[in-house]
């Protein structure tokens, strides 16, 4: 029986057909001549105005049995991240043995909000853990990726999503989602993988500052006490024992990490949601942060630089690396905020360059508008971080 294989391909060319064959050559190159179960296109913006013929010249390379991808202000691959110039990637994957479904979604009213339309039976009646987790590519604009997370979070057994918002647009209608040979303007487009591990990576790139608290007093996203006490106050003694360094990085944007999953002995890195903090009521003492809460939840302050960035993706390329055991690494999908990049690291291609060096796999992906991964064993949207994809070799 064959092994997994993969393979990437990243094209500079402003023509779409020749980005195409150069950046679908070299994904297929790396096939080794095994049929492409599966290519993953992302394309900078001036690309995807011929987005058909892009496709179709991809479609005549690679011969891929399913395609996906979408529009992306920056394009990863190959090692690289393109920000500021015209860039297509290919990725490809031999999957032996493996089922795509590929499904197409849309955001209609139904009532008096919106119902989504195209979840594929195969994925909402498999059986616990017996459909991969979902890849998933949506437009910002017109569908809501937020509410189909949390309906998915609501079911038992149901799979984790990981992926992105499309970028490069600024209104309705201007991203790109492919799917197959089509170009879409709205809505999502994804796959979930039966009979293929896959292993979920998310890098929030944060640090911790002052100690665990648990919410004793909350109203949807008001946390208006932190271990019995209100909680500007708690957050006003967490801040004084900064040094200014911290204090600095706290001003500039505080995050609260909140526990998802209270079941394990001991909270690390990566069992905190973070989301913001978006404001204080000095009469009360409460807090406002960007996600719902409990009471009887577990939060931490935290904040955001370029060296905890880097830091905390390499410890969970290390940690995904490590969860192979024997199986090294085959290739992997990579979306990335468009906070990141050189707006957050003082020099180019830090993620790219940084999974590369850790994994050593054909990887490819985007700058996105919203992030999509996996905390605490539910999924949700994210901003300044990077989540990926990552398929063994076996």
């Amino acid at each position: 029986m064959t092994t997994a294989r993969f393979g990437v391909g990243l094209s500079m060319a402003r023509d779409v057909r020749e980005a195409a064959a150069e950046a679908g050559a070299a994904a297929a190159e790396g096939l080794g001549g095994a049929p492409a179960t599966l290519a993953v296109v992302f394309a900078s913006p001036g690309l995807c105005a011929e987005g058909t013929a892009l496709l179709d010249a991809v479609h005549r390379v690679v011969e891929p049995g399913d395609l996906i991808g979408c529009m992306g202000e920056a394009i990863l691959g190959a090692g690289r991240e393109i920000e500021d110039a015209p860039a297509l990637a290919v990725w490809a994957a031999h999957l032996p043995g493996a089922e795509i479904i590929p499904f197409r979604l849309v955001a209609r009213p139904l009532g008096e909000g919106l119902g989504i339309l195209g979840w594929p039976d195969a994925i909402a009646d498999a059986p616990g853990g017996n459909v991969g987790p979902v890849i998933m590519l949506a437009d910002p604009f017109t569908f809501p990726a937020d509410g189909l997370l949390q309906e998915l979070n609501a079911e038992p057994g149901a799979p984790p999503v990981v992926g992105g918002l499309a970028s490069g647009g600024r209104r309705p209608g201007e991203h790109a989602l492919f799917a197959g040979r089509e170009v879409l303007d709205e809505g999502a487009v994804g796959i979930a993988i039966r009979g293929a591990r896959i292993h979920t990576i998310v890098s929030q790139g944060c640090r911790a500052i002052g100690p665990e608290m648990v919410i004793t007093d909350a109203e949807g996203s008001t946390v208006r006490s932190l271990a019995g006490v209100p909680a500007l106050d708690k957050l006003q003694q967490v801040i004084a024992e900064l040094s200014p360094e911290e204090r600095a990085l706290a001003a500039e944007g505080l995050l609260a990490g909140l526990v998802i999953d209270e079941n394990v002995p001991e909270y690390g890195r990566g069992d905190f949601l973070m989301r913001g903090v978006l404001g204080g009521d000095r009469e009360t003492g409460a807090l406002v942060v960007g996600e719902q809460v409990r009471v009887g939840q577990t939060m931490r302050f935290h904040v955001r630089d370029a060296a905890s960035a880097d830091e905390d993706l390499r410890e969970a390329l290390r940690a995904a690396r490590a969860g192979l055991g024997d199986t090294p690494p085959g290739g992997a999908l990579v979306f990335s905020c468009n906070g990141r990049g050189t707006r957050m690291f003082p020099g180019p291609d830090h993620d790219a360059a940084t999974i590369a060096g850790e994994l050593g796999v054909p990887a490819a992906g985007l700058f996105c508008n919203g992030e999509i991964g996996p905390v605490g064993g539910k999924s949700f949207v994210h901003g300044f971080t990077a989540t990926m994809a990552l398929f063994p070799a076996g």
